[in-house]
């Protein structure tokens, strides 16, 4: 699949995923898409912790209890560390963001589906779980989790609003 067609295909799936394994070569393309990321002056803050023990997952899935969470064969764990480029500012977001982007192109151009769930690691509760559950050294964020796997059902992508409600050349 084409870059531009993993674009449009792409969905956050929240269902089920098949009892289907992820083959490690895959799951090495898709972390390597993410490390491809741009980052902020170079810092690369972000890192990522690839849970496919089945105990670890159901640790992350009673924390964190969704259908996609509680079936995918693979969830990456996102992490971010904050540090000051010398620059003088921190973009551990923005570097974060671009590796989750490019991750969710990979998987879906392999033909695998995910979701980004930062919504729900933002509880510091439910962050600070996942963190002790992985060991996750201090200094470190635990940003998001994308379960990985084959969807029991391929769903579609949202409906977005017309170009020209959203594209303004030269000025707005």
């Amino acid at each position: 699949m084409d870059l531009f067609e993993a674009i449009a295909k792409r969905y956050s799936h929240r269902t089920p995923f098949l009892d289907k394994t992820v083959p490690d070569a895959d799951i090495r393309k898709i972390l390597e898409a993410g490390i491809q990321a741009p980052s902020g002056q170079n810092c690369q803050t972000t890192s990522f912790v690839a849970v496919t023990d089945p105990e670890l997952r159901k640790g992350i899935a009673e924390v964190l209890s969704t259908p996609a969470v509680k079936t995918a064969p693979v969830i990456l764990v996102v992490l971010s560390e904050h540090q000051i480029a010398p620059c003088g500012m921190a973009f551990e977001v923005e570097d974060y963001a671009a590796s989750v982007e490019n991750i969710l192109l990979a998987v879906t151009a392999l033909g695998y589906a995910t979701v980004w769930m930062d919504g729900m690691t933002k509880a510091p509760a439910a962050s600070a779980a996942i963190g002790k559950l992985l060991n996750v050294p201090a200094g470190k964020t635990v940003r998001t989790i994308l379960p990985i796997g084959v969807p029991a059902e391929v769903g579609e992508p949202k409906p977005r609003k017309a170009f020209d409600e959203r594209v303004h050349y030269n000025a707005f």
